[in-house]
């Protein structure tokens, strides 16, 4: 068998999500960085591994590329069943994927980098006016997030019950990437607490963006 391969930058919160779902399953890899603020994404090389020019992306060890975050985690939960990302039972996953989502879905697609730089390149925005777009769209989903974790029975230590999974691994990435935007998280502590929660734990401490070979 080949080894497996993560095309990721440290920064990135989909490829923060992937190393905590990997680290979470005991999953050895190789690190690939390529720093974004430099463009390495979009060279031939890494190119010729994902066409689309986005990290993270994922190299099994039977060569197959896997890119998306959610698509690479759902991929380790069919391969490596243990411990796993979604409940058993159906309504529970579509819980998980509901709040995983509400993150990945509407959270990260308008806050990504290459978003933010639009709006510096395109529209003049200033940093602070970056930071305003990127705070609006965080509390957006937020304000909602917070109010299902706090009212529904079935949120406990973590998102959904006791035991940590998908919905947590995308709230521990976005509020990592929250802290450089200065997003107030007093509105938020059942969002917060999950996310201290979560840093109890060494799968997430590992993969923590300061703990990555490529920090800076």
């Amino acid at each position: 068998m080949n080894e497996i391969v993560l095309h990721n930058y440290f920064r990135s919160s989909t490829s923060y999500r992937v190393r905590i779902a990997l680290a979470m399953k005991g999953i050895d890899y190789r690190y690939a960085a390529h720093h974004l603020r430099h463009g390495e994404h979009r060279g031939e090389a890494y190119l010729s591994v994902n066409p689309q020019g986005l990290v993270p992306a994922l190299v099994w060890s039977d060569g197959t590329m896997i890119a998306q975050s959610m698509a690479i985690m759902e991929f380790l939960d069919e391969t490596v069943p243990e411990p796993p990302l979604l409940p058993a039972d159906a309504h529970g996953r579509a819980r998980v994927r509901m709040l995983s989502q509400m993150i990945a879905c509407e959270i990260h697609p308008v806050n990504n980098l290459r978003i933010l730089n639009a709006l510096k390149e395109r529209y003049g925005a200033d940093d602070a006016e970056v930071g305003a777009w990127f705070r609006h769209w965080v509390n957006a989903t937020f304000e909602p997030l917070e109010k299902m974790l706090s009212e529904r029975p079935q949120t406990g230590v973590f998102c959904h019950g006791d035991t940590p999974g998908m919905a947590d691994i995308c709230l521990v990435a976005q509020v990592a990437n929250n802290k450089r935007f200065d997003v107030d998280m007093t509105p938020y502590p059942v969002i917060q607490r999950i996310n201290d929660a979560c840093m109890e734990l060494e799968a997430f401490r590992k993969a923590a963006p300061m703990n990555q070979p490529d920090a800076e």
